[in-house]
């Protein structure tokens, strides 16, 4: 029996005979594949990114935007070859880039597809920053888009079912601009190499933002940041009545302050108005 512990749950469970606390089996499970211009614009750029969405995800957020593929796992099986085939396919359409969303607990399948195409643009592993360290040090892709959800692990644990969310995270994040070092763009503006951090204001969070803000600047500076206030509820964030609401004017303001006084390479604002569901893409199976 091959266990899975391709992600910090460390289920230990034989996908090919059940699943894990991803939602999915041992095959890989994709929900849309194409060119995607809802990134930041170092990553989406005037091509947009070759973006494929996988299935399943080992977080479990109260308040997934996507939770039609993470949570129900939604989407359709494939192999590796295709995988290898959908990747030339957004490279030949002109994609800035490879961008695999939510990979985490399907790292080893991608690499061995990575082993029947590699494409020469750049590869962007774009993940919820749940990773486990020992497959960041691996060192195979160019570009990490990291989430950096929760400093308080009490939040983490009510709104992802995951208490140590923040030690799991900060330490992949770190791991990631050591091996990667400062961001490296094309005359384009374009990334090529580097890590990204993105944060999402909720509502009710905003010391929590701060804290996390502060703890980036002291231990990652050189890095790509990215807040983002596009803040819905959706999905179980109902029966969560402090963040069953957009975040206001004034939280927004308080944790914009706080990245006023960063040294990031370089920051990416949501303006409060992208608060609205118009940038989630249709999971739909196109592309695939």
């Amino acid at each position: 029996m091959s266990v899975c512990n391709s992600c910090p749950r460390k289920c230990s469970v034989d996908r090919n005979q059940r699943h894990g606390v991803c939602g999915v089996g041992n095959e890989i499970k994709v929900a849309r594949a194409g060119l995607h211009f809802g990134e930041e614009p170092c990553i989406s750029g005037a091509n947009g990114s070759g973006t494929i969405f996988f299935s399943g995800c080992s977080l479990k957020c109260v308040m997934c935007q996507n939770y039609n593929i993470s949570h129900e796992a939604f989407g359709k099986v494939i192999s590796k070859e295709k995988l290898a085939k959908i990747m030339k396919s957004l490279e030949e359409k002109g994609a800035n880039n490879i961008n695999f969303v939510t990979p985490s607990h399907y790292f080893n399948q991608i690499v061995d597809a990575l082993a029947i195409y590699r494409p020469k643009i750049p590869l962007v592993y774009n993940s919820s920053g749940y990773d486990l360290i020992e497959n960041i040090q691996k060192d195979i892709f160019d570009i990490y888009l990291f989430d950096f959800k929760y400093y308080s692990p009490e939040k983490s644990l009510m709104y992802s079912k995951c208490e140590d969310y923040f030690e799991v995270a900060s330490s992949a994040i770190s791991k990631a601009v050591k091996i990667k070092g400062e961001p490296l763009f094309d005359d384009r503006g374009l990334l090529r190499r580097g890590v990204i951090v993105r944060h999402l204001i909720l509502p009710g969070s905003t010391n929590d933002s701060i804290n996390l803000i502060k703890w980036l600047n002291d231990n990652t500076p050189g890095i790509v940041f990215s807040l983002m206030s596009q803040y819905v509820p959706m999905y179980k964030s109902c029966d969560f009545p402090e963040i069953n609401r957009k975040i206001t004017k004034r939280e927004y303001n308080k944790v914009l302050n706080a990245c006023y006084e960063t040294n990031f390479c370089e920051t990416y604002i949501q303006d409060l108005i992208s608060a609205t569901t118009d940038m989630i893409p249709d999971f739909d199976l196109s592309g695939i």
